[in-house]
């Protein structure tokens, strides 16, 4: 006999028919064992009748035990029936049980909300947590909106194209994962901080119009909105100015909110746009949250922020990997609006330059952030001037660009959106680690798989790596 899903069960009524899940309560009446069963479907009231071949598996049973149960479905007595309950009218009369695996006692309860258990608790036991409504719930919304979103670009000619993890180190922001070749000694990989290179070389390729949900890994500090490796939605046009790009992404990220999320309101529409000076001066910050009642968690007030400065002073603080005086505020790939294009070439008014950056904002959290980019490679070598590099270390490090720029690439811009953090914002979670489905702590570690770890000493000798004390 074929397995029905509990969801189903109410359109068998009468039948026999067979459920696999865990037990989620049980309750022995002495005579009777009541028990209510769980797939990822939903939930079933079961009863076991003191005549039923299965009365004795039930009465050793024990909550979170997997178990194929099979039965007949019964229409609920009238004074018994549950009203807005999931199979409120309905329960599972059991026949027999199949013991698929015993579950020992669990280290936490996982039956009600998992939030105000320890969360390194949670982290190391993820596989318990994950069967917990709420984060199965953020689970199946994550996958609705990446869905969404790859439907969405689709329909707008956008294809996906998947780019390297193994890729070259250079100086783009943040700290580098760097990975050790075993055939070429002395040599690393590294880990993309962001498909960033890659997708503008696309548009050298002529590919016009690429999407990627993607991952990244940057070694930073961690904190609740960032981890140090996250996914993004991450995409590049053609031939655009900044308004084509920021159109595309406001209407698909509309379309997500009143498709998905009915029970929430956009502020305004279409997204007020502010510039970076007035959004300082007004808001004292770039991601202002703009919600006229901050106490309404379904209101979404998105925004744009534009016309950054390109440029600013380095500090000692800073985590970007810097040369000289100046250093990019987004990344150094951006093409500066057009009336300041002759201020880069001629390296000139440097901190009164404002580049094509925009960021989206959605209730004070920086969702997303692109530009239109440098497509010449005049104006692109020029930048890594600004910011200190000689021309041999430009060479080295971005040569490969520059030798694309040469060679027929046309203008192009895009951006990247934090799938995590639009999805926490939208599943009214408080930090993203409620939304991944195995996150690593708020220090960076796994105590699920008890990672960063020691490496053997035969893996270190195959690497050509010596670990200093």
């Amino acid at each position: 006999m074929k397995r029905t899903y509990i969801k189903d069960l109410s359109g068998h009524v009468g039948e026999e028919i067979i459920i696999k899940g865990w037990v989620s309560v049980r309750r022995d009446q002495g005579k009777m064992v009541f028990m209510d069963m769980r797939d990822m479907t939903g939930l079933v009231q079961c009863v076991v009748l003191p005549a039923s071949a299965a009365i004795e598996t039930a009465k050793e049973m024990r909550t979170e035990w997997v178990l194929t149960v099979s039965g007949t479905v019964n229409k609920r007595p009238e004074k018994n029936i549950k009203a807005g309950v999931q199979n409120g009218d309905i329960e599972l009369e059991v026949k027999n049980i199949e013991v698929l695996n015993k579950a020992e006692t669990l280290p936490f309860d996982i039956s009600d909300d998992t939030m105000n258990v320890n969360e390194d608790t949670r982290l190391k036991y993820r596989y318990l947590d994950l069967r917990n409504q709420r984060v199965q719930n953020n689970m199946r919304m994550r996958h609705k909106i990446i869905k969404m979103t790859r439907d969405e670009f689709v329909k707008n000619d956008f294809i996906e194209v998947e780019t390297p993890l193994l890729t070259k180190s250079t100086p783009e922001g943040a700290r580098d994962f760097v990975v050790p070749s075993r055939l070429y000694k002395g040599k690393f990989y590294a880990l993309p901080q962001s498909p960033q290179q890659y997708k503008q070389l696309l548009m050298t390729g002529g590919i016009e119009r690429y999407f990627q949900i993607a991952k990244c890994l940057r070694d930073e500090d961690s904190r609740g909105d960032r981890q140090p490796e996250f996914t993004q939605l991450d995409m590049e046009m053609s031939f655009v100015e900044r308004e084509d790009v920021m159109e595309v992404n406001e209407k698909i990220l509309t379309a997500i909110v009143e498709t998905l999320y009915p029970n929430k309101k956009i502020q305004e529409k279409p997204f007020p746009r502010i510039s970076y000076k007035e959004a300082m001066e007004k808001y004292k910050s770039d991601r202002p949250d703009l919600r006229k009642d901050k106490n309404d968690p379904d209101l979404l007030a998105f925004c744009w922020v534009i016309d950054f400065p390109f440029f600013e002073k380095t500090k000692a603080s800073d985590n970007k990997q810097v040369q000289g005086d100046w250093t990019f505020t987004h990344n150094p790939f951006s093409r500066p609006i057009p009336q300041h294009m002759d201020h880069l070439i001629k390296k000139e008014k440097i901190g009164d330059i404002i580049t094509s950056q925009y960021d989206v904002i959605l209730n004070g959290y920086e969702i997303g952030g692109g530009s239109i980019r440098n497509h010449q490679y005049e104006a692109l070598q020029k930048v890594f001037e600004i910011l200190g590099y000689d021309i041999s270390t430009i060479e080295s490090d971005f040569g490969h660009m520059l030798q694309a720029f040469r060679l027929g690439t046309p203008p192009h811009g895009g951006i990247a959106w934090g799938l995590d953090r639009l999805v926490m914002l939208l599943q009214n979670e408080p930090n993203i680690r409620e939304v991944i489905a195995f996150p690593k702590t708020g220090e960076s570690k796994d105590y699920m798989m008890n990672s960063p770890s020691e490496i053997s000493e035969k893996q270190l000798r195959e690497l050509h790596i010596k670990v200093r004390d």
